[in-house]
């Protein structure tokens, strides 16, 4: 037999013993958080890049911030793969995780390209090839991505694994050809920063399905979706938890407004005002323009120099949380914050003494106050005071405006802007009444001032009362 006739003979016995390996999956677990500014860097390079760069690669995502019920699961993975409390993170196995925005931008390309074929790394800190994995054994609310697709938990697991793995194949058509499916609207799935768009939606059992590119080819075999108003309450709630991954979803507006509320009513900025608005009509009191004119520049001032504070809380609160421990504690801790600034707002209720401690400008800074605010002499003096002064009102209106910053600080900083100018326009509001009250004539300075001495502890009664409430709901996950 001649050599080439050899040679192609035992090619051929190669390709029928060695048949061809299919191309193995590339599993890799991402801890991310909506309105974490670090992984608002890497959610739009994994999700959008990655997944159509290497269409073999899965990622099995745990969102931990609006998410809940997959908080816990990071000290899970930290126990068996050492992996850390920080997000975003990335892990492979034991020996392989990647933390922190920079270096997964860096590495996560390489680390993908020497990692072929890498298993599912589970809870437990075993791994499993994601072929042999059975998805719906998964803890905690996942979503599971690959290529321009993706699968999301909604409901109760009732789905076999065999079907949701169907659901990451080529075909669709084929995986839903005897089976029932509601087709819905497909819904942007949120990222930290950004949110994506997909063309197509089903929803099957507990999950939904979200792709690009052709729908179905068969008929939806559900029935019609109800009406929006004939809908039961369960439905709307289960609809509602499908845009659970909005951020907006845990500031209801009741909460923001009662904590301004409580800051607009503090004795302490109302005094600050009556203070400058005397030295106004001290200095020229048959120009009565001034004092609105006055009285206006104060409260601009204040408002802006409070939408800084504003800002810079929130984005304080925002680096923190990329420190998953102290995030999944935060809501908690400003629960109790707000409890203790009502039990001390009551407390100078039942015992008033001038200068509580957060509740009233302490005693030694009112005479540097009074001193400051004496010498304004006109409008633009009263705007500059307004902005010295703000920093002396930080001791007795900072604790509400703390809570709703770190309430504010799960969203992007510039989705905070609205919320803040809403807030501080509670905030200065009964100084503008006071400032037209006195321009009008309607009341005087002394008549505010006297009004604000004899309904001090009611104030702080009422102020006490709602943060009391609100920081109770907040502990116990009321609200």
């Amino acid at each position: 037999m001649r050599a080439g006739n050899v040679l192609l003979v035992l090619i051929v016995f190669a390709l029928l013993c060695f048949p061809v390996r299919a191309a193995e999956t590339t599993c890799i677990v991402y801890f991310t958080g909506i309105g974490c500014p670090h992984c608002a860097k890497t959610d739009p390079v994994i999700f959008e890049q990655i997944l159509k760069e290497y269409p073999d690669v899965v990622v099995i995502e745990y969102e931990i911030y609006q998410s809940r019920e997959n908080a816990p699961l990071m000290s899970e993975y930290n126990t068996h793969y050492n992996s850390g409390f920080g997000i975003p993170l990335v892990i492979f196995n034991k020996g392989e995780h990647i933390i922190g925005d920079i270096p997964i931008l860096q590495n996560i390309r390489s680390k993908i390209e020497s990692m072929k074929g890498n298993p599912c790394p589970l809870i437990d800190g075993s791994s499993i090839p994601f072929e042999s994995l059975d998805i719906t054994s998964l803890p905690g609310r996942p979503k599971i991505w690959k290529g321009e697709r993706v699968i999301t938990l909604v409901g109760e697991k009732n789905l076999n694994d065999i079907m949701v793995k169907g659901l990451l194949e080529n075909n669709l058509s084929e995986v839903f050809a005897n089976t029932e499916f509601e087709t819905i609207e497909p819904e942007d799935v949120a990222l930290s920063g950004k949110s994506l768009k997909f063309d197509n939606a089903v929803k099957i059992d507990g999950w939904v399905i979200q792709w690009n590119g052709n729908p179905l080819e068969h008929a939806d075999t559900s029935t019609e979706q109800e009406p929006e108003e004939n809908q039961t309450k369960e439905q709307i709630d289960e609809h509602q938890n499908q845009r659970g991954s909005e951020p907006i979803q845990d500031l209801t507006i009741a909460k923001i407004l009662s904590l301004a509320v409580v800051d607009s009513i503090n004795p302490c900025a109302i005094a600050v005002l009556t203070l400058m608005l005397i030295a106004i009509m001290t200095y020229s009191p048959e120009r009565k323009r001034n004092v609105l004119l006055a009285g206006i520049s104060f409260i601009t001032s204040v408002y802006i120099i409070y939408m800084f504070y504003g800002l810079v809380i929130i984005r304080f609160f925002q680096i923190i949380q990329a420190l998953t421990s102290v995030r999944l504690l935060l809501y908690k801790v400003l629960g109790i914050a707000a409890i203790i600034l009502g039990v001390l707002n009551i407390k100078d209720f039942l015992r008033y003494k001038p200068g509580g401690i957060l509740t009233e400008m302490p005693l030694s800074l009112r005479p540097k106050v009074k001193k400051i605010i004496s010498g304004v002499t006109s409008p633009r003096g009263a705007f500059a005071v307004g902005a010295f002064v703000s920093v002396f009102l930080l001791p007795c209106t900072i604790g509400p405006y703390i809570i709703a910053g770190g309430i504010l600080s799960a969203i992007e900083l510039l989705k905070t802007i609205p919320w803040l100018l809403i807030y501080n326009i509670i905030f200065v509001f009964p100084m503008v009444c006071i400032t037209f009250l006195v321009y009008a004539g309607i009341s005087t300075v002394e008549n505010v001032s006297e009004w604000k001495e004899k309904n001090i502890k009611k104030l702080h009664l009422i102020a006490g009362f709602i943060m009391f409430l609100l920081g109770i709901a907040m502990v116990f996950g009321l609200v």
